[in-house]
């Protein structure tokens, strides 16, 4: 089976919709809503866990072996660590991204009596006052707070209002979608993902294309704070590809373009076979490609693996720039994603071994053993003639 159509009018408005709806780790149920309801809308029950994670179970030949695609629902996000004497909030992140994004973001916090409006701010934030001290000040999350757009001159105003300590906060997504492709946003990581996978299961839907093994459609809720996809897997799946963003910055090889393979992450390599699978079919259904290693990044399939869920992992990209700040992707990217993972699950199974958790050597796979062999040309053959001392 070749990769399917995608729709890319559906892919961007679906994105633009998820990044509409606020969702750091820890307060999510909105999202989740949301997603559900687009799955029901493709003909797919939604099997939530009790706090919300998301599996749909799209039915194939056989149950068995089943693969299973993952992204994360939830973003990055800030709370409310203390309640300041001068009316304002001291806070922390949710997940990890640095003050220097923070410093100018537009926020909502979230109280039990309702929302307000904020700015985060550094703590000097005035030129007209501070001077040259505006530029000195350490990038910290100490160094920030939220100016609440509200009337409390202190500590006591922002009780009447009703914040409190641990209140969440959500940061605005800034969203800008260019006719040239390029979307700019906050929280691309990992919207852009989910928006991919829905782009996915609609394309497999219109088609009405059966696959040769049941698909498992996961949507995690707390990757940002390293939970994950540690609680959603059951034990026929034999194989999970998650998606997520590849880092474009000097010294990766992740692009803004065609699908970027992650080759192993912070905590080792991907699955060998897996990873080989799907770079064969970007090769055969003409899906621009390239390879990344990521040092300092983690996905969904870490904290399946350290669940202890046996399941080959591997790792898809879409390349962001600025990746947990002001992100940047291009629509081919999505594009490109999308086609890879309706090629991957229609594919053929080529380890029927993994249809069963336990078995002997049979079938068992095998590592390349040849050597390669390197071809020169004439003209170095003679060159390393002329240069060999001997």
């Amino acid at each position: 089976m070749t990769r399917l159509t995608i729709d890319i009018d559906y892919l961007t408005n679906i994105l633009g919709k998820l990044l509409k709806t606020p969702s750091p780790s820890g307060f999510t149920d909105n999202v989740v809503r949301l997603v559900s309801a687009e799955l029901d809308s493709f003909g797919l029950d939604a099997e939530l866990t009790r706090r919300g994670a998301i599996r749909a179970i799209r039915r194939g030949k056989d149950p068995r072996g089943a693969r299973a695609i993952v992204s994360h629902v939830d973003t990055l996000g800030a709370q409310v660590k203390n309640l300041k004497q001068n009316g304002r909030l001291e806070i922390v992140p949710i997940g990890h991204w640095s003050a220097r994004f923070a410093e100018g973001a537009r926020c909502t916090v979230y109280t039990e009596k309702g929302t307000y409006r904020g700015s985060i701010l550094p703590l000097k934030a005035s030129g007209h006052t501070f001077n040259k001290e505006i530029d000195e000040q350490p990038v910290a999350w100490t160094n920030v707070e939220v100016r609440v757009d509200a009337y409390a001159r202190g500590l006591i105003g922002l009780q009447k209002l009703g914040i409190e300590v641990g209140d969440i906060i959500s940061i605005d997504p800034q969203t800008e979608m260019l006719d040239n492709g390029y979307i700019v946003s906050r929280h691309l990581d990992d919207k852009a993902g989910v928006a991919i996978m829905l782009a996915a299961i609609k394309a497999l839907q219109v088609e009405d294309v059966e696959t040769p093994v049941d698909i498992h459609f996961l949507f995690t809720i707390a990757e940002e704070i390293g939970v994950g996809a540690s609680s959603i897997l059951l034990p026929q799946v034999a194989s999970m590809v998650a998606i997520d963003n590849g880092t474009t910055a000097p010294g990766q090889n992740s692009d803004e373009f065609g699908v970027t393979l992650a080759m192993a992450d912070q905590t080792g390599p991907f699955d060998y076979h897996l990873s080989k699978k799907l770079a064969q079919l970007c090769i055969e259904n003409d899906i621009r490609y390239q390879k990344d290693v990521f040092r300092y990044y983690r996905s969904d399939s870490a904290s399946a693996l350290e669940a202890g869920a046996d399941v080959r992992t591997a790792l898809i990209t879409f390349g962001i720039d600025a990746s947990h700040g002001y992100e940047r992707i291009h629509i081919h990217a999505l594009r490109s994603v999308a086609e890879l993972v309706t090629a991957y699950v229609t594919s053929p199974v080529m380890i029927e071994r993994d249809f069963d958790q336990i078995s002997d050597v049979r079938g068992f796979t095998r590592l390349p053993s040849k050597k390669a062999k390197q071809k020169l040309s004439a003209d170095i053959k003679v060159s390393d003639a002329k240069a060999d001392p001997s």
